[in-house]
Formats: C-alpha cells, structure tokens, sequence
C-alpha cells in the first residue's frame, strides 16, 4: 500500500536516470523491513518551474503515503533511509527532503475492492 511520489526539478532527471531513481526510493523503502515487496508503488512528477529558496535551485522532496500503524521512530527511519540513499545519489543538489502521511483503512479505496 505505501506509494512514494518524488517530487524533484527536471534538471535533477539530467542527473540521473528516471528508472534509476525510482528503484532507487523502492529498495530503500522496501529495505526497511516495514513493506512487502509487491505492495510498493513509486512515481515521479518532475517540476519545470520551482522557486526554492528564493532561487531555481533543485530539489528532491518524497512524499511517503503509507497506512496508518507505523510509529514515528519507524516513519523517521524511513525517511532517513530514503533521504541518504538520494543524497549519496544526488550530491549536488542542495534540497532533499521527504516526509511520511498516514492514511485510514478507512478512507482507502481501490478497484479490488468492489
């Protein structure tokens, strides 16, 4: 159920190669033994226009949507986890941020579910 959406500049793209960055986030993810494999979804929205700092500077920002249960030192080691996976990726660009929100298996709602 936990989808990672990469928020990022599209200069960071000329980094890196999408693909690369997207399995990047997953292994980390998957890697903190708090998902399954098979229930990880990772996307990636590339910004044209930013203002970051006051300034065009890139930046990377995860956004972790993941069902309610995981304690905050769990949800911090993730962050952590994905975070120094992206900055040893991604020396120089200045901003790499993410953060974890909870959703309700009572607000969840998918096709399998009908």
């Amino acid at each position: 159920m936990p989808h990672f959406i990469i928020d990022c500049t599209e200069n960071v793209l000329k980094m890196q190669e999408p693909q690369v960055v997207l399995e990047a986030v997953f292994e980390a993810a998957f890697s903190t033994g708090l998902f399954v494999r098979n229930d990880i979804k990772v996307r990636l929205n590339p910004f044209v226009h930013s203002l970051v700092q006051g300034a065009d500077d890139d930046f990377i920002h995860v956004f972790g949507n993941i069902k309610e249960g995981r304690n905050g030192k769990q949800k911090a080691a993730l962050s952590k986890v994905i975070v120094s996976k992206l900055n040893s990726m991604f020396l120089d660009v200045p901003i790499i941020s993410m953060n974890s929100r909870d959703f309700t298996k009572e607000s969840y709602y998918n096709k399998t579910m009908m």
